[in-house]
């Protein structure tokens, strides 16, 4: 199942993607749907209003979920490109529903930070409300994957020892287009996917999740020790390597670029960077 969420006439409304079709659905974004308390999945395969895929705007894929929990240094290569320890443990920061971006809205460079820059991500959805989950339990609390770019304003990231300022900034990180459930992948894994990012066509991410030093699974177990996984919620899982900041000289996003993100399988963020 393929599931998003669009702006309308009146707000914003979940969807089921079916070919070039979408299904509306009477919830306001995915989270609400899967937040619904009834049985999510039957309402996401419910008849509704048709509209052409071609003629909608894409809207955050949640637009108020009920936390956004971000991992930071989760991908080897990026550690090391960092020079920093491998983690004993998930390194875990918070966004909030204000962060969000829509797939394919111009992303506002703000003008007080010089040091824009690009992270391609996986993300899930949490699916079941869960606390000090197994890592059994937390694969199947999932309800589905989705594509995040975690942009990130370095020069207010590196004032303090602590990344949240240079990581909520508002309407700062794109993500959808669309979530896909986990029986979407070939063997019901995501331990093999491709994730690039292009700054105007040149590739300046490459790598697989098969980098992860922690899988989705393990992230959510953890996190579930330290509050209660609600459905709705969204989690990113870290980028792998080549970061802006990390070049030599550091490159960061400009005004007029294009910034282009995909996970395999799942599809593409396409944003333009314009100033504030």
């Amino acid at each position: 199942m393929r599931l998003l969420t669009f702006r309308g006439e009146d707000g914003t409304h979940a969807g089921r993607l079916e070919n070039d079709r979408v299904v509306e659905l009477p919830f306001s974004d995915v989270s609400s749907l899967i937040a619904s308390g009834q049985d999510w999945r039957e309402a996401a395969s419910a008849d509704g209003p048709e509209r052409n895929l071609s003629d909608i705007s894409y809207a955050p894929l949640v637009t108020r979920p009920p936390a956004v929990i971000c991992v930071g240094q989760n991908y080897a290569a990026h550690v090391a490109e960092v020079r920093v320890d491998l983690p004993a443990y998930p390194t875990l920061f918070a966004k909030f529903p204000s962060s969000l971006l829509g797939a394919y809205d111009d992303l506002v460079l703000p003008a007080v930070s010089t040091s824009v820059d690009w992270e391609v991500e996986l993300a899930f959805v949490v699916g079941v409300r869960g606390r000090n989950l197994s890592e059994a339990e937390a694969s199947h609390s999932i309800a589905g994957y989705t594509i995040a770019n975690d942009v990130s304003m370095r020069d207010f990231q590196a004032r303090t020892s602590q990344f949240l300022q240079g990581k909520a900034f508002e309407a700062s990180t794109p993500v959808g287009p669309v979530l896909l459930t986990p029986e979407e992948f070939p063997g019901e894994s995501v331990t093999d996917l491709r994730l690039t990012c292009e700054v105007d066509g040149v590739v300046v991410q490459d790598g697989t999740t098969a980098d992860m030093i922690f899988t989705p699974p393990v992230i959510a177990a953890y996190i579930s020790q330290i509050m209660t996984l609600e459905p709705g919620m969204l989690i990113l899982t870290g980028t792998p390597d080549g970061i802006g900041a990390a070049r030599t000289p550091p490159i960061f996003l400009r005004e007029g670029q294009t910034m282009r993100t995909t996970v395999e399988r799942i599809g593409k963020l396409e944003n333009h960077c314009v100033g504030e």
